[in-house]
């Protein structure tokens, strides 16, 4: 008698931890390396000739908006029974959480290199570093459960009758999301 993938799946719980310790570390070292690459691309020239407001901010709002309509589509597609069409919208998602830790992450940096020493306790760019950075640990955290929940998808955990960490990574995301539009308010007020 032959046991199907998800049947030797339930038998190895390891597997899981092993497919979800991988995947995260992937994600975070490649955005690690993306953030790496574009400080190594800028060198040459200083974040403060920029101006106040760092780029790198515009492009992680979109992919912050890329990543909450690929749940968006993730949470229709499971409750249908979609797998491929879930499970792709999960992948872009994944992708393109890992590109905006790496982009947020160079934004901080661009950030950080705009800071005055005398302006590095009461400054609005030290309020703003903060702010960003605290929106970033949130990520991180919405990053791993998103991963999780990639790996779960992947080994046919979710169906239309039990899609409820899809739902609620979903959620997160949208929050992370209505955060961010926030706090990138109080930058444009403050700037």
């Amino acid at each position: 008698m032959t046991t199907s993938p998800i049947e030797r799946y339930d038998r190895e719980p390891s597997t899981f931890a092993r497919r979800f310790f991988w995947l995260t570390l992937s994600v975070f070292a490649i955005g690690c390396g993306v953030a790496r690459l574009l400080v190594l691309l800028t060198a040459g020239r200083a974040p403060s000739t920029w101006g106040h407001f760092p780029p790198a901010f515009c492009v992680s709002t979109v992919l912050l908006l890329v990543g909450s309509l690929a749940l968006h589509r993730a949470l229709q597609a499971v409750r249908i029974e979609k797998a491929v069409g879930f499970r792709r919208a999960l992948l872009v998602a994944l992708g393109s959480g890992t590109l905006f830790v790496g982009i947020q992450s160079f934004g901080l940096w661009c950030l950080i290199q705009q800071q005055r020493p005398d302006d590095a306790s009461t400054g609005v760019n030290a309020f703003m570093v903060m702010l960003a950075a605290l929106h970033g640990l949130h990520f991180t955290v919405a990053l791993m459960f998103l991963s999780y929940v990639t790996v779960k998808g992947f080994a046919a955990r979710y169906d239309h009758e039990y899609f409820w960490g899809v739902q609620v990574c979903a959620w997160f995301w949208h929050a992370l999301g209505i955060i961010w539009l926030a706090i990138l308010g109080v930058f444009l007020i403050t700037a």
